[in-house]
């Protein structure tokens, strides 16, 4: 095989390629139904009718929340790995967890007396 049927062979996967993506943009397009009106234009969210400016600001508590949520997320993720060589870790990696999840606990601490958790 030369290097010119190479590149013939690469221009018609491509080819192929294209033809797979558009293909069904292009179908759906000339069957599917376009009847829009007032009611399915309107924005939807979660079921609730908008009400308001869309672009208003939201409390600080609510990324507070967000803040805490991720940090115990990330810290799930961190504890499994260590919970999957817990035997092979040895006294080295006890002694790091127990560090970490101080950490943790210390910074919990201060959220909640700093009453970043309460809802008022």
């Amino acid at each position: 095989m030369s290097i010119t049927d190479s590149f013939v062979a690469v221009g018609v996967y491509a080819v192929l390629a294209l033809l797979m993506a558009i293909t069904p943009l292009v179908l759906a397009r000339l069957v599917a139904p376009h009847n829009p009106g007032t009611e399915k234009n309107r924005a939807y969210e979660c079921g609730v009718v908008e009400t308001g400016d869309p672009w208003g600001q939201l409390r600080v508590q609510f990324y507070l929340y967000a803040l805490a949520f991720l940090v115990f997320d990330v810290e799930a993720l961190f504890l499994y790995p260590w919970a999957v060589v817990f035997k092979d870790a040895g006294l080295a990696g006890l002694i790091e967890v127990v560090v970490f999840i101080g950490l943790l606990v210390l910074a919990w601490l201060y959220a909640v007396r700093m009453r970043a958790l309460t809802w008022e």
